[in-house]
């Protein structure tokens, strides 16, 4: 427990390949991909992760068919209103990260309804990247600096590392220690690059609708198992 990590980041992916297994619609899968998300967030939660990412729907998937965005916007009306009580009771608190105005009104107002119900929950923190993707961030980030510089809110040399830091939408979270990808892709899919420069990779052939709390654990101590070097000798960690 010494060595849980403080953020875990994950790219939920394979409910499309699962449904078609099942001879279903995409949407299928993504239906049953809610007792993974139950799952990962109960396993999370027991082991303290102080936070969770989950990566719900990215600004490049505004390019499926309208059908799938659509009954994926109506699912996660469904599930936000389903979990609220579950979240409460487990002291988890809801926050979002993304171009959240994209999104639906009523999927927006549902969310934030959350976000505001359980905001003063203390233990491990759920985030969902909604309509995300870390090329919008970046952007969006490197547009205020511009605007703080040239209106004499920031002086062009202080403008470094940690300044764009103070600028992206995960300025008050700690950079992903651990990034699980299930469906066998080996690949970050425009996901936190920024945040994701020491992070540790766990890849899963595990469709996601089959990734369960074990599977969770399974990645956790994989994890543990790794020595984080940060650009440092092994012997320099070891002492």
């Amino acid at each position: 427990m010494s060595r849980v990590p403080r953020h875990v980041a994950i790219i939920m992916d394979g409910n499309g390949r699962w449904a078609q297994k099942q001879s279903k619609i995409r949407l299928f899968g993504h239906q049953s991909a809610v007792q993974a998300v139950r799952d990962a967030v109960e396993a999370a939660a027991r082991l303290h992760v102080e936070y969770l990412t989950l990566y719900t729907f990215s600004t490049e998937n505004w390019n499926r068919p309208q059908a799938e965005v659509d009954g994926l916007m109506q699912l996660m009306i469904k599930a936000v209103e389903e979990e609220t009580p579950t979240l409460m009771k487990n002291n988890i608190r809801l926050l979002t990260i993304g171009d959240v105005e994209r999104i639906p009104q009523a999927s927006r107002e549902s969310i934030k309804k959350c976000c505001s119900d359980t905001a003063a929950n203390t233990g491990t923190t759920l985030v969902l990247a909604l309509s995300y993707s870390s090329r919008w961030e970046i952007g969006e980030a490197l547009k205020a600096v511009v605007a703080d510089v040239e209106a004499g809110r920031l002086k062009q040399e202080e403008v470094g590392e940690e300044t764009l830091r103070k600028y992206l939408v995960t300025r008050d979270m700690p950079d992903p220690d651990l990034l699980i990808r299930t469906g066998g892709e080996l690949r970050v899919s425009n996901f936190l690059l920024w945040q994701m420069a020491y992070t540790e990779f766990y890849f899963t052939d595990l469709l996601w609708p089959d990734f369960r709390q074990g599977d969770f654990y399974e990645a956790v101590y994989d994890y543990q198992n790794r020595q984080r070097r940060f650009g440092k000798t092994g012997e320099q960690v070891a002492k």
